[in-house]
């Protein structure tokens, strides 16, 4: 059959075979594209050629074919040229889908990335309205995407920032550049939190920026981190400038000779810094107890007068609380500048100068910088009040060592006011000071002459009260009895002492008693009428009197001896001392004492203890001193 059909097509026309062989090439070429594509339009156009090329053949077969086949021949050409245009329209589009599933994929990539991302990342239009977040913008603003889409950024601003600010972010981003920067944004919560934003334009094929995005990270824990380092390190800054203020005035504390060089010493220290304005030492008037300056550094006379006036007129300043309650007190400057500081002036401190209860004042220090003050300790300022008292303390001992005038001043105290006064009011006796020493551990031993109570009672008084250790029997007489007693608390003695003044006498009977003491005409006797008041509530200054120092030489002080002893007396302590019968042990033992003086044991004895009671009662009794006095007229 094969052999037959090929024959009858040898009568065929050419145009109907090259017609035919066209068909069956182009249904073979679709064929193969439809493999290798598995488009199904390459099977309908196989299946259409196949069918167009067995019709020719079928036509061939049974009329006899000519010229009038060439629109088939054209025909066949077009369907193979749709063939092969189709393959390779297919080709691109098969290469454009490659693409697209690669862009796709990397898109599909970019928004899982832009999904879970740690940052808060959002789009918005040329005018700022928000157009896409992503789930992070809730942990940065506390909003969830769907309700900031439509929404502006501003919806978490501030307030932290100035219009220039946010001007020059417009201006960035509107030119097409990239804006980067810190920002701090209000959180949903009202809390404040620091931002790291990045705004970037886009831009569309025209080059015009179509839209922008943004991506913010929260840094306000690493931010609160440096703050806290910048505040630390500025913190020590201002204490290692402060501290080297204090080493200073420790430096030249030691230097002076005078409570005014101290106090001088002081603010001038304080005044030199770039930290302080300012530094003047307050205290209270004698006579009305309002408040002055006594020494300034960097502050006008004019300036510091109208300071010192709002100290007097102002209500519980820190001034005034250094000065009454013993406090360092710092204040800050009112907006009004209604404040006891000079204008420029943020902040006062005013540190207490206190030792042993004795207040010599207030050193007032003026800052520019409130955390200057802030930074310091108050245990530091404390510690350095007392170390400017305690200077101011020891330069007055000092001076009252080389003075010959002394102020003698006497108190009447209350029965309340010591151990010694109540023990004379409840037992209704009297005590006079006979003389004065220190116990071994610090305690005050004071020896009495008391009269019109037995030891029995004083012991018994003793063992119950809390501020007499002990009290034991010196020597009795027939109207009297001396007592030595040990003083553990609130000794009057001890507050005199403490002052640097010399105890005169002490007298006590049921009604209380007096005290009399001298200090050096140089000291403030305000200071030490404070700090006895202090100690004892009720003791009231009596009398105050002024009067040259007496004074006795070594050569005085033996004649006196000499003039006490008889020449048997001064004989036998002098040949004591020189054989060495005072020594330990002991050179020369009683009798052999006695045969150098040939006399008896119990003759050298008799003269020896005669003679340490008269030298002991030359050292140790107390004599009243003679004095002519001058009533002062100072108004304590």
């Amino acid at each position: 059959m094969a052999v037959s059909l090929m024959l009858s097509m040898m009568d065929v026309s050419l145009v109907l075979v090259v017609s035919v062989a066209l068909r069956l090439a182009g249904a073979a070429y679709s064929l193969t594209i439809l493999y290798r594509s598995g488009d199904r339009r390459f099977g309908f156009l196989t299946v259409m050629l196949a069918l167009m090329a067995s019709r020719q053949v079928w036509t061939a077969q049974t009329t006899t074919t000519g010229l009038e086949e060439l629109p088939g021949l054209i025909v066949s050409l077009l369907a193979v040229a749709t063939v092969h245009y189709l393959s390779a329209y297919v080709e691109e589009e098969t290469r454009i889908k490659t693409q697209l599933r690669e862009v796709n994929k990397e898109l599909h990539s970019f928004r899982k990335a832009v999904e879970h991302a740690g940052h808060a990342i959002f789009l918005t239009d040329t005018d700022g309205t928000i157009e896409y977040a992503n789930p992070a913008i809730e942990s940065v603003t506390g909003y969830d995407p769907g309700e900031v889409i439509g929404e502006n950024p501003s919806l978490w601003k501030s307030g932290e920032h100035d219009e220039s600010f946010y001007d020059d972010l417009w201006t960035t981003i509107t030119n097409g550049e990239v804006w980067d920067g810190e920002i701090i944004n209000e959180h949903r919560n009202g809390e404040l939190r620091w931002v790291d934003m990045t705004i970037a334009p886009i831009n569309d094929d025209t080059g015009a920026v179509d839209r922008y995005v943004a991506v913010d990270t929260d840094i306000t824990e690493r931010k609160e981190r440096e703050l806290h380092i910048c505040e630390q390190n500025e913190r020590l800054k201002h204490l290692n400038d402060t501290n080297e203020v204090l080493r200073e005035v420790n430096q030249r504390l030691v230097q002076a000779d005078t409570r005014e060089e101290v106090e001088r010493a002081t603010c001038e220290q304080f005044a030199a810094t770039d930290l302080y304005d300012a530094a003047w030492i307050a205290t209270r008037n004698m006579v009305n107890s309002a408040i002055r300056a006594r020494t300034h550094a960097g502050i006008d006379d004019d300036v510091l007068e109208g300071v010192v006036e709002a100290v007097i007129d102002g209500d519980k300043t820190p001034v005034d609380r250094a000065l009454s309650q013993g406090v360092t007190a710092v204040t800050r400057t009112p907006a009004d500048g209604d404040c006891i500081a000079p204008d420029d002036s943020e902040a006062t401190l005013a540190i207490p100068l206190t030792y042993r209860d004795v207040c010599y004042g207030a050193l007032v220090v003026h800052a520019a910088d409130l955390e200057a003050l802030d930074t310091i300790d108050h245990s530091v300022l404390d510690e350095l009040g007392k170390t400017i008292a305690y200077a101011i303390n020891a330069v007055e001992s000092k001076r009252s060592l080389v003075t010959d005038k002394v102020t003698a001043i006497t108190f009447r105290m209350a029965d309340d006011d010591g151990p010694l006064f109540k023990l004379a009011a409840a037992l209704d006796c009297k005590l006079q000071l006979e003389r004065l020493s220190v116990g071994s551990n610090g305690d005050s031993v004071e020896y009495f002459t008391v009269q019109g109570a037995d030891a029995d009672a004083i012991s018994d008084y003793v063992s119950e009260s809390a501020d007499i250790a002990a009290a034991q029997v010196i020597s009795e007489r027939d109207d009297a009895t001396v007592f030595r007693f040990v003083i553990s608390n609130a000794s009057v003695v001890t507050t005199f002492a403490d002052q640097g003044c010399v105890i005169r006498s002490v007298s006590a009977d049921k009604e209380g008693g007096e005290v009399t003491a001298e200090l050096p005409q140089v000291a403030d006797v305000r200071t030490v009428v404070e700090a006895v008041r202090n100690r004892h509530s009720n003791a009231d200054l009596v009398a105050q009197r002024e009067r040259e120092r007496a004074t006795e030489t070594r050569g005085e002080f033996r004649a006196d001896v000499e003039e006490r002893l008889t020449d048997r007396q001064l004989e036998a302590l002098r040949t004591a001392h020189l054989s060495g019968y005072f020594g330990w042990p002991r050179e020369t033992n009683g009798e052999e004492v006695a045969d150098l003086m040939d006399i008896s044991q119990s003759t050298f004895l008799q003269h020896l203890r005669a003679g340490e009671r008269k030298l002991f009662e030359a050292m140790f009794d107390y004599e009243p001193v003679s004095v002519s006095e001058v009533e002062s007229t100072a108004d304590l």
